[in-house]
């Protein structure tokens, strides 16, 4: 009984711990930063994409974000998950249509909902795919798919 107990017990332990490695999961470079050192809270002040500093850092959740001045550093700190990019910086149409993560690029992005979405935006089998068109088409059903896969994945 007492090991049923604690096998039960472990077993929650290690559900729970695994739910939070995969939250904390983002789309990073090599050096570990998200979407690539992007500035996220650029996206909504400048509507563009501008490229972070490594002197103004801050941690999220285990992911590593990069801001382009000391001003949108402390936004960010103030608010992270205003600013943090949805589905952890990956794709959010392959979340949506393939419950994939998919490594997005930081240039090809969208709020929607007030929420940070980028998008795979490359060469696909050897065509060049920019997967925020398909999303544009089927939007509202695709972010529904998206959250549920999401949430699946979280678990």
């Amino acid at each position: 009984m007492f090991v049923s107990r604690l096998t039960g017990g472990l077993l929650v332990a290690l559900t729970v711990f695994c739910s939070a490695a995969i939250a904390a999961e983002w789309n990073t470079n090599s050096k570990g930063v998200v979407l690539d050192g992007h500035d996220v809270v650029a996206y909504r002040t400048a509507d563009r994409a501008v490229q972070g500093s490594s002197a103004f850092q801050s941690r999220y959740e285990g992911g590593i974000f990069e801001f382009a001045n000391a001003e949108n550093k402390a936004l960010f700190d103030a608010e992270p998950s205003r600013y943090a990019p949805k589905y952890n910086g990956y794709c959010a149409f392959a979340m949506g249509a393939k419950n994939a993560k998919v490594p997005a690029n930081a240039d090809t992005f969208k709020l929607y909902n007030g929420e940070l979405l980028v998008f795979f935006n490359d060469l696909h089998d050897g065509q060049k795919f920019n997967t925020k068109i398909p999303w544009n088409a089927n939007e509202q059903a695709l972010f529904e798919k998206a959250e549920a896969n999401w949430r699946v994945q979280a678990r």
